[in-house]
């Protein structure tokens, strides 16, 4: 069609046309074809709103032991660790920037909960490792947090939990059984 005959079309009948095509190809679709992003997106609400409800009261939780949930989960995987570790394998084992680790223990280390020291093979390096005010945060808070997880989960059943549970390491990829999406 040409610009000049094109444009003699009204408006309003390009959009109807155009609305047309596309309620005739939507009708085209399958329930099954449409499903999958139905429960993908009920999926995600459901997913942000469970996360949103156990951030909120791990912050409320948290606060009163002097971290937030970021440093919190450092200190956690400190706690894990046999000795002092490097700043780079604690970024790598968060996935974060080494920039954030270095934020984190810098507040971390003013409020005590770690501390850092020279790596005596590489003195370029710095470890760092919990201070016992550190491990008792992460015990205090560790058992304050199973307290939550467990009045969260009590409005299942055992066999509900334990469904639960299989269901996010499949969707996690977590498990023998989240071996499946790989």
């Amino acid at each position: 069609m040409s610009r000049y005959h094109k444009s003699r079309i009204p408006r309003y009948a390009r959009l109807v046309t155009s609305d047309a095509s596309q309620r005739a190809t939507t009708r085209a679709r399958t329930a099954d074809e449409t499903a999958p992003s139905d429960e993908a997106g009920e999926f995600l609400t459901l997913l942000h709103a469970a996360l949103r409800s156990v951030r909120r009261e791990a912050s409320e939780r948290l606060e009163p032991a002097g971290t937030t949930p970021g440093q919190f989960r450092m200190l956690r995987f400190l706690a894990r660790c046999d000795g002092p570790c490097r700043l780079g394998a604690v970024a790598s084992a968060l996935d974060v920037a080494p920039r954030s680790v270095t934020s984190k223990v810098d507040d971390a280390e003013r409020a005590g909960l770690v501390r850092r020291t020279p790596d005596p093979h590489d003195r370029r390096a710095t470890l760092v490792e919990l201070t016992p005010q550190g491990r008792d945060v992460v015990e205090q808070v560790g058992a304050e947090r199973s307290s939550s997880a467990g009045t969260l989960l009590a409005r299942l059943d055992a066999t509900e939990r334990a469904e639960l549970l299989r269901l996010l390491r499949v969707v996690a990829g977590e498990g023998a059984d989240g071996d499946r999406g790989a």
